[in-house]
């Protein structure tokens, strides 16, 4: 071998990552994706549907945390043998990994509510409650102090001062 192969042979080694991705990530499930929509099957095109949405998902979060990413430095080699597990039919990669962990999150979405502030039991929440609040203060405080209450409500209502609970 002369130097100007040996050369040659370095720089596809050193740079193995980065000619090996997209042949492997894009040029054979774009092979392979064509030949699975000309088959009868449904096996294969569910493989590579699956894996053309975990690429996708990839990407996505590439682009989102690119100045994150570009710090860890064997992020390229652990993507494309991630993408070879994905991508091979005889690991079915892409199946797994979307029928235990995207399908689920899909499928079954668990809203979590970040600004849950739980709230204090209003008596007046519903207008079948007020009714009720109304009966049960007449009960505790009879007729004559629900009068008062409500002719304080009345006054304070057009005098605009302080409210009628202060």
């Amino acid at each position: 071998m002369g130097s100007g192969a040996g050369n040659f042979l370095k720089v596809i080694l050193k740079n193995f990552d980065i000619l090996a991705g997209p042949v492997v990530s894009l040029v054979y499930p774009l092979y392979a994706s064509v030949r699975a929509i000309e088959t009868k099957s449904p096996v294969d095109d569910q493989q590579w549907l699956t894996y053309w949405v975990l690429y996708s998902l990839i990407t996505l979060i590439e682009l989102t945390f690119a100045k994150l990413i570009e710090w860890i430095p064997i992020w390229s080699y652990a993507k494309l043998i991630f993408t070879c597990w994905l991508v091979i039919p005889y690991f079915s990669g892409a199946a797994y990994v979307y029928e235990h962990y995207v399908r689920p999150f899909f499928v079954n979405p668990q809203t979590i509510n970040i600004w849950y502030l739980p709230r204090k039991k209003d008596v007046f929440s519903q207008p079948d409650d007020i009714l009720t609040a109304a009966e049960q203060y007449i009960q505790e405080n009879g007729t004559g102090a629900f009068e008062k209450l409500i002719h304080r409500a009345d006054k304070s209502k057009y005098s605009n001062k302080t409210p009628v609970f202060a």
